[in-house]
């Protein structure tokens, strides 16, 4: 799970005219639109936890089609970074989860601050 931000020029309904704005998406979805000239930000609801689990189940269930097709692909390369691949795993998986606890963590405190 990743938290993108990017600015756009759109029509602020407060200000009255076009000016820029930062979006921010978590994954490919819209979180939340920030008027940088007053401030105002809209607030898109987005069930982190939902995104979550949606993206370790398509991790988990796509990984044999990705076997399968590195195996068709090259075969020796496969087999020279399957131990590479297999000892580093447990640290990428660690750095993955990690960073998407931030996240859930990040969005469960705004969310108990909202309430």
């Amino acid at each position: 799970m990743e938290i993108k931000t990017m600015e756009a020029a759109l029509f602020c309904s407060h200000c009255r005219e076009e000016v820029n704005h930062e979006i921010t998406y978590i994954n490919n979805d819209i979180k939340s639109i920030r008027c940088e000239q007053c401030n105002k930000t809209k607030q898109l609801r987005v069930d982190v936890n939902k995104k979550f689990y949606k993206e370790v189940y398509d991790r988990i269930s796509s990984k044999p089609t990705r076997i399968t097709q590195e195996y068709k692909d090259d075969l020796s390369h496969l087999l020279v970074s399957l131990p590479v691949r297999t000892v580093s795993k447990p640290y990428r998986l660690l750095k993955d989860v990690n960073a998407s606890r931030k996240i859930l963590k990040q969005y469960k405190q705004k969310k108990s601050r909202v309430k």
